[in-house]
């Protein structure tokens, strides 16, 4: 009855952690591109947003699936928790540094390309570099 309790209470936590790292991603993205991306998403239904946002959500995901499986769980919950956290946060920063470099290089910047209501095919390129680097750091955290 212990380890049924233990596991679920390890569940718990590794759940808060992974979805606090997951909602930090929204929120950074939200900062890294112009506009409120609730407003350009549910109100404006802009394509762009949309695309970016579902892959910025799919690649946190990944790097928090890999952080967990990958964290210190066999030296306690805490230390678990702790390099879980971590691995996630490193994540998320080079998937933000990403964001920013591809704006950098590009003819034409990315930012503007993701608040502008027609579908832009440069979306794309962001979207897929955002799930490219999360697995090369999911890759790099196991």
């Amino acid at each position: 009855m212990d380890e049924i309790l233990t596991s679920s209470l390890s569940a718990l936590g590794y759940g808060a952690v992974g979805t606090a790292i997951m909602l930090l991603g929204y929120l950074t993205t939200d900062l890294l591109t112009p506009g409120k991306l609730h407003e350009l998403i549910w109100e404006e239904r802009n394509p762009n947003a949309v695309l970016l946002v579902s892959a910025n959500t799919l690649g946190a995901a990944v790097v928090v699936v890999s952080a967990i499986l990958s964290s210190y769980s066999e030296l306690g919950l805490g230390a678990g928790l702790l390099s879980a956290a971590a691995f996630g946060l490193i994540g998320l920063a080079v998937m933000a540094a990403s964001f920013l470099i591809i704006d950098l290089i590009t003819p034409t910047s990315v930012r503007a390309v993701i608040s502008s209501s027609e579908f832009h095919p440069a979306t794309w390129v962001s979207a897929t570099a955002h799930l490219s680097v999360a697995l090369v750091v999911a890759a790099a955290i196991s």
